[in-house]
């Protein structure tokens, strides 16, 4: 299933919480080479994980990480605009209705199910909260899968080449795109929507419910 956690609540969800910092260590340290930084734990974090993102996790049934993505509002710090203005020669990408997608993460025994989960959470973020677009930076790797989630983005600035190559772009999720999705997931579109709710409902009698983008203020 999907979960939809924002970072000041991963304690609540442990194990959850350690299997996907440390997949983002295997993923992107160990397979990818990337300069990052894994600490003691053996987990990869990094200072955007300490601006209570909104994470996106494929949660396995026995409660480990499956895959995952992570979610800024570019109105605050983000990576996009932080590291690579480079490569939107020096414009800032900034709107309440963008958000900038990072560290797109599958676990090493993940299918292509997580893969097509994680698309369809994109999506129901990108309806529930009323944004026109995500931004987010890529390798060409990275490109081919977003090719095959039938995703690709419209690409705003590359720079290197061969296995340096890195893009930003811009992803929209049409209405049209979320049934081919849920059809890979094998579920209905009232179960996702469920998933991404429950995320938002109070956890007990004194709790104030927050909407979305009450949560995120």
């Amino acid at each position: 299933m999907l979960r939809y956690i924002y970072g000041d609540s991963l304690h609540l969800f442990p194990l959850l919480r350690d299997t996907m910092f440390r997949d983002r260590a295997d993923q992107f340290k160990t397979r990818l080479g990337w300069a990052v930084r894994v600490n003691d734990a053996g987990f990869e974090r990094d200072e955007y994980d300490d601006c209570n993102p909104l994470y996106v996790i494929w949660e396995n049934p026995n409660g480990t990480h499956g895959g995952s993505m992570r979610f800024l509002p570019t109105t605050g710090s983000t990576m996009v605009n932080d590291h690579f203005s480079h490569l939107t020669d020096g414009v800032r990408i900034e709107s309440p209705l963008i958000w900038e997608c990072t560290r797109f993460c599958l676990a090493p025994n993940a299918d292509r199910k997580v893969t097509a989960a994680l698309t369809l959470g994109a999506g129901e973020v990108m309806d529930e909260f009323k944004l026109d677009h995500f931004v987010g930076v890529f390798d060409p790797r990275m490109e081919r899968i977003y090719r095959l989630m039938g995703l690709s983005p419209d690409v705003i600035g590359r720079a290197g080449e061969g296995r340096e190559e890195i893009g930003v772009g811009l992803w929209q999720m049409h209405s049209d795109a979320f049934g081919p999705t849920l059809a890979k997931v094998g579920i209905e579109r009232g179960t996702s929507k469920a998933w991404l709710r429950r995320a938002f409902a109070p956890i007990g009698p004194r709790s104030v419910v927050q909407t979305p983008m009450q949560a995120v203020a």
